[in-house]
């Protein structure tokens, strides 16, 4: 059963960057919009694998750091032309604490 789990504060994922969360399943990716909106993604691009953590946050996407495949934060779906998708993870903020369903 999926349980929420609090990772870190609000101020310490840096706007339009990210932090990475270990877990048993592998490493999630938590990023910050420049809106403050905040996403959880797997942190491994359908591409080939990259850390997503390390890419370009801009609007509501991420750009891979290896080949420039563009991901949707809300569903970790690719951007047209390309296909994939990578896992979304449940993430809520409270009280300026960040939350991640794991």
């Amino acid at each position: 059963m999926a349980e929420w789990k609090s990772i870190c504060t609000l101020e310490e994922i840096p706007r339009l960057g990210s932090r990475v969360v270990r877990s048993t399943s592998g490493n999630i990716a938590v990023f910050r919009t420049s809106g403050g909106e905040v996403f959880a993604l797997r942190d491994q691009c359908p591409h080939k694998g990259g850390p997503l953590s390390q890419g370009l946050v801009h609007g509501n996407q991420v750009t891979c750091p290896l080949h420039g495949w563009k991901l949707r934060l809300d569903s970790g779906e690719a951007v047209a032309p390309d296909q994939g998708c990578s896992r979304r993870y449940p993430v809520r903020v409270e009280s300026g604490t960040v939350f991640l369903e794991i």
